[in-house]
């Protein structure tokens, strides 16, 4: 299992929720997790019903078997900040550097500065150590950008060893890419069962493999239970009798199977929603065909039907664990 997880999908398709259900599926049984986000948006605090992050890790969640999922929201000022200390022993200098609006301005203007500044706090997790030699963590889940956007956001480091070609800056993005083209890294793509996401998804495959990035497993989300199975539906809705239709409807207590009764006036709204329940049906089953033929390994989550909060969550990474994710 990668020591770095990393969790892109295109918006909408609830990466957020899948890298913390990730999260909380890896920590089980003593292990310990941390759950990294780039994009301060305080989605992590929101599903972990928590108050927002601050730039420190936190432990906000206990998983079954005692492990601990911990948090993170990486500031970049504060990264920077760090960063300057650990190279140049800028300390108060640092400080003063953020008064004067310098260090804003440089994570602002920048070309890719952010992005260095934020994997390289992530891989700094994953690298660390205790003073008995140990991991600090078992695993660092990252909640990263968009599907249309990962790549770039990920490889960040490589064009700026490029542009550096000594010192500390060129040997900390060497050793940041290191670690995110290293078996240590699994890069996990979110999708649903819709053309856009699955396209989406497609094509961040297709641009990982391209800059030598360790594509991890297809996560499709939202799932909806399947209410006909193929056998009902090759049968053909619109061969099957309305007579026999009403009948099994007014068996079932919902009015009678006279001409004109409760049971008659249901049959066509029933057959409409069944319709587009094929229609549907289909859809989905040629995205899952194609999400197969990618060659990745491929995981389903449901569609909660009461909605997402801490008890979703937990039942997701469940989930995740009997899939064998974790």
């Amino acid at each position: 299992m990668s020591r770095l997880q990393v969790v892109s999908g295109k918006g909408g398709t609830g990466k957020t929720t899948v890298a913390a259900a990730l999260a909380l599926a890896l920590a089980t049984e003593g292990k310990r997790t941390l759950l990294v986000e780039v994009e301060g948006r305080q989605g992590i605090a929101q599903l972990f019903e928590t108050e927002a992050l601050p730039y420190e890790e936190r432990k906000i969640a206990v998983a079954p078997g005692g492990g601990e999922v911990y948090a993170l929201a990486i500031d970049p000022e504060l990264a920077l900040l760090d960063y300057l200390q650990m190279f140049y022993k800028l300390g108060g200098a640092g400080r003063a550097l953020k008064k004067l609006g310098a260090i804003d301005f440089a994570t602002t203007i920048a070309p890719g500065l952010r992005d260095v500044l934020l994997t390289g706090k992530a891989c700094e997790a994953v690298r660390r150590k205790d003073k008995r030699g140990r991991y600090t963590y078992d695993c660092v889940v990252m909640d990263a950008p968009p599907t249309g956007r990962i790549t770039r956001f990920l490889n960040v480091n490589d064009e700026v060893a490029g542009l550096a070609k000594i010192g500390p800056i060129h040997n900390q993005a060497q050793a940041v890419m290191r670690v995110l083209k290293s078996p240590e890294t699994a890069v996990h793509l979110v999708t649903l069962l819709e053309e856009m996401p699955v396209q989406e998804t497609a094509d961040g495959i297709a641009e990982l493999r391209a800059a030598q990035l360790p594509v991890g497993r297809v996560i499709v989300n939202m799932v909806r239970p399947a209410l006909l199975g193929d056998a009902s539906l090759e049968l053909g809705l619109d061969r099957t009798p309305r007579t026999a239709i009403a009948k099994t409807l007014s068996a079932a207590g919902l009015g009678g199977a006279r001409r004109g009764g409760g049971a008659e006036r249901l049959v066509d709204p029933l057959l409409e929603q069944a319709a587009e329940y094929a229609e549907r049906y289909a859809l989905e089953r040629d995205q899952r065909a194609q999400l197969a033929d990618f060659g990745q390994p491929l995981h389903e989550l449901p569609l909660l039907a009461g909605g997402m909060d801490l008890a979703g969550l937990y039942e997701l990474a469940t989930a995740l664990r009997k899939q064998g994710i974790a």
